[in-house]
């Protein structure tokens, strides 16, 4: 499953060359953050030389047109912050041995609660799990604070607030309420937006999460 757009920003808004993330690592999954939706079992793997002094970077992609906008403070690499079992693309395919480590963005897993035909029940409140994650690595790992949920019926035309609540570590639950069906007729869209620790950010759009029966 590969990124239909993919772009990487530094503070300055000005292109970031692609390559190899080395000295400092940003190593994503890029297609991870679709997993829950396309079913997908693994992801391409992404990597890109960035400068080894820490700064502000923002990270865009869309998969099957869901549309997903990370920001996050790079860090220096020092040392390997990789595991043994997910090396860096260095010492996959190149001679570049330097250090490396996965960039803190936050990935996003759902849990709809969908019936067997993929559809929620119109006119009634339902519940969505939310999960944040992130590439395992050796350090600590932040950890989400905040989530905000919106919710469109017209096709993104319009977005309506979800209450949302934590109920675990990284882990978060809203209750969209549902319009009748001929309200929603592209389906329901949704929004989310999520913050850790170290204020670093995700933003995914969903245009259709789900139908209506």
């Amino acid at each position: 499953m590969a990124l239909e757009t993919a772009e990487e920003t530094n503070a300055m808004n000005t292109p970031v060359p692609s390559a190899r993330r080395r000295g400092g690592a940003l190593m994503l999954l890029a297609a991870a953050a679709m997993l829950a939706l396309s079913g997908c079992k693994g992801g391409d793997l992404v990597s890109y030389d960035l400068p080894a002094k820490s700064a502000r970077y923002t990270f865009e992609a869309t998969t099957n047109d869901v549309r997903t906008v990370w920001r996050y403070t790079s860090a220096t690499a020092t040392e390997d912050d990789i595991p043994k079992n997910n090396p860096c693309m260095g010492d996959v395919v190149a001679s570049n041995r330097a250090a490396c480590r996965p960039e803190p963005l936050i990935f996003l897993r759902y849990d709809f609660d969908l019936a067997l035909d993929n559809t929620v029940r119109a006119g009634e409140a339902h519940e969505i799990t939310v999960v944040g994650y992130y590439q395992e690595r050796l350090t600590a790992l932040p950890k989400v604070t905040s989530l905000k949920v919106e919710s469109t019926f017209d096709g993104g035309r319009t977005w309506r607030p979800s209450t949302t609540r934590a109920t675990g570590r990284n882990t978060f639950t809203t209750t969209i309420k549902n319009p009748r069906r001929d309200q929603a007729a592209q389906g329901v869209g949704l929004r989310i937006s999520a913050t850790d620790s170290q204020g670093n950010t995700v933003k995914q759009t969903i245009p259709t999460a789900y139908t209506l029966r």
